[in-house]
């Protein structure tokens, strides 16, 4: 894997810390110096990154407190082919890779709490988060436990809650929903051992007020997985603050939907690019707002 392009040391996102490479784990303060930081560019080559790398590549910022500038950070993960395509056949597995896939558990593995709408919950087939050895200490320095949440977004809670996603996690699974949701749907999720979690009025979830309600429980490493939908409404409400995004060196044609869908925004927001792997021709971006 290659690295194409770093933020140059000194440029800073809006919770105060260096973009790029130079981005540190939580807890760790500083960033290496200039020098060293291009010696170990030219080290790493063509050879595959290892977890560690990965993991200090795609750090949070630090300083994510109610008390601080920021109570959240929500990042997303997203695939797309070069067509704009992010699924074939209603899933992102056709269009992924190895290296893919690596970041995506990398993402997960720091990560407070996944988010993911209902229809791709069903359709990926999502089971609970696993704990990795390879992350668990760098999870407990920074306060986290063995493993993320996954808050699953439906108003209508049209949910099967006897999948293992409910029955058998790690950690207790969130359910975000409205406070117009079927009495007997809360009912059902509760009973399954999920954790309610009410943010909006009536049936709809309101984006904004579930970034707050999940940083309210601790859950400020946020990670949306989508789907596009729900991505699209996170855009549309302006609280996306990153947007990882692989683009596949594939052409699908079709009528996929793009990683983004629903109501646009009035005027574009422009994103900054803070990081650019390569392998096996797929690019791996990290853009910031």
């Amino acid at each position: 894997m290659t690295d194409l392009t770093t933020s140059t040391p000194g440029d800073e996102v809006r919770a105060g810390r260096p973009t790029g490479r130079e981005d540190r784990e939580p807890g760790r303060a500083g960033h290496e110096d200039r020098d060293s930081h291009a010696d170990r560019e030219r080290s790493l080559g063509n050879r595959e990154w290892s977890l560690d790398e990965l993991a200090e590549a795609y750090a949070y910022p630090t300083g994510l407190s109610a008390e601080g500038p920021r109570s959240a950070w929500l990042r997303a993960n997203m695939v797309s082919t070069l067509d704009g395509a992010a699924q074939h056949d209603g899933r992102s597995q056709p269009i992924s890779c190895a290296a893919d896939m690596r970041i995506f558990g990398t993402l997960r593995a720091l990560a407070d709490v996944v988010i993911a709408g209902a229809e791709t919950v069903r359709q990926e087939g999502y089971r609970p988060a696993r704990a990795r050895e390879a992350f668990a200490a760098r999870r407990a320095a920074a306060g986290q436990g063995p493993a993320p949440a996954v808050a699953v977004v439906s108003g209508s809670l049209d949910l099967d809650f006897s999948l293992p996603l409910f029955t058998e996690p790690l950690v207790p699974t969130l359910v975000v929903t409205g406070s117009g949701a079927p009495a007997d749907r809360i009912a059902a999720a509760r009973k399954a051992g999920a954790e309610v979690v009410i943010a909006g009025e009536g049936a709809r979830v309101d984006p904004a007020r579930a970034v707050r309600e999940l940083a309210d429980r601790g859950l400020r490493r946020q990670l949306t997985e989508g789907g596009p939908r729900l991505l699209g409404q996170f855009v549309a409400a302006g609280v996306l603050d990153e947007l990882c995004l692989t683009l596949s060196p594939m052409l699908t044609a079709g009528d996929a939907q793009r990683i983004a869908g629903g109501p646009g925004v009035t005027v574009p927001e422009r994103f900054t690019l803070a990081s650019l792997l390569e392998e096996d021709g797929f690019l791996f971006g990290r853009y910031r707002r």
